[in-house]
């Protein structure tokens, strides 16, 4: 079972889901790796991962609006932190998975928990 909190480094498979040069900053894009639904960020050169996956309701996160490091659910607008995936309002009260995000050779890998 999945912790909802930030992995650490560590505690990760490292996967790799594009080229660097695919996400400039202030963009998003949507990954889907087995089971794990992800937005990936770049928010002024910084990469972030979260669940695409409002703790509130099962709906979509990553499509809602971004300002500086928090994003509002579009459906109810809970925010939650894409550095950490903490909730920052209601209507939700759990956090969301986040994911580290490294560059590697000029390529975007996201940590997944090791299985």
């Amino acid at each position: 079972m999945f912790n909802y909190t930030k992995l650490a480094t560590e505690e990760c498979d490292f996967i790799e889901i594009a080229s660097a040069e695919d996400l400039p900053a202030g963009e998003r894009m949507f990954v889907d790796i087995d089971q794990f639904h992800l937005v990936v960020f770049n928010i002024a050169g910084g990469l972030y991962a979260i669940s695409d996956v409002c703790s509130h309701d099962n709906g979509p996160v990553g499509e809602g609006e971004l300002e500086e490091y928090e994003i509002a659910c579009p459906r109810h607008g809970a925010h939650f932190d894409v550095r950490t995936g903490k909730v920052r309002s209601l209507p939700a009260i759990v956090d969301i998975p986040a994911y580290p995000v490294r560059v590697v050779d000029g390529k975007i890998e996201v940590g997944l928990p090791k299985e």
